[in-house]
C-alpha cells in the first residue's frame, strides 16, 4: 500500500512539474522584443471632403518608451516616392494612428505596402512592421471637388446643379505611373 501512495505522489509531483515547466515556456516566438503591432488599417473616403488616405494604428505590446517615433512609409497608389509620415508616439496613449495626407489613384483590390519603422529617442530603429492594404473601393466614387467648403458644412458652390460632386470637364489625377 506504501508503494502504491509513494507512486501516486511520484506521478502527481511530475506533472506538477511539467505543469510549472510548461507554464515558463516561451509561447511568444513569433511577438519576441516587438513593442507594437497594427491594430487596423483602413483606407479612409472622404465624401464630404472629396479625400481618400490610409490610416493604420498601431496598439503597444509592451511600454513606451520616452521620445519614440513612428515613421510610416505608404506606398503611393499615383506612383512615384513612397509617402512618408513620422508620427510621435506618446507613452500613455493606448495606440498610435498614422494618417497619410490625401491620396489619388486608389484602385479598387490592389494591394498597397506599408513600412512602419519604431525608432528610440536616439534614431536607432527598435522594431519593423511590414503590411499591405487593399482598398474595397476606388477612388473614382469620390466627388470631383469638397461638398462642403467650412466647418459649418457649408455647401460648394463650385458644385451647385451637381449634387454627386462630378463636374464634367472636370481634370482628374494623372494614374498613368500608378504601380
Amino acid at each position: 500500500m506504501l508503494r502504491r501512495i509513494s507512486r501516486s505522489v511520484v506521478v502527481g509531483a511530475m506533472l506538477i512539474a511539467a505543469v510549472a515547466l510548461g507554464a515558463c515556456r516561451d509561447t511568444g516566438k513569433d511577438g519576441e522584443g516587438k513593442l507594437f503591432e497594427v491594430s487596423g488599417k483602413i483606407f479612409v473616403f472622404n465624401y464630404r471632403l472629396a479625400r481618400a488616405t490610409y490610416v493604420v494604428t498601431l496598439r503597444p505590446l509592451q511600454p513606451i518608451g520616452e521620445g519614440q517615433v513612428a515613421v510610416a512609409s505608404f506606398q503611393n497608389p499615383a506612383g512615384g516616392a513612397p509617402i512618408v509620415v513620422e508620427q510621435k508616439v506618446w507613452p500613455k496613449l493606448g495606440k498610435v494612428s498614422l494618417e497619410s495626407p490625401a491620396l489619388t489613384c486608389i484602385v479598387k483590390n490592389k494591394p498597397y505596402a506599408i513600412a512602419i519603422s519604431i525608432k528610440g529617442a536616439d534614431g536607432a530603429v527598435l522594431q519593423k512592421i511590414e503590411t499591405t492594404l487593399m482598398s474595397t473601393e476606388d477612388q473614382s466614387i469620390l466627388p470631383d471637388r469638397p461638398l462642403v467648403i467650412d466647418q459649418l458644412y457649408t455647401a460648394n458652390p463650385d458644385l451647385a446643379g451637381h449634387p454627386d460632386g462630378k463636374l464634367p470637364g472636370e481634370p482628374k489625377p494623372d494614374c498613368s505611373k500608378a504601380g
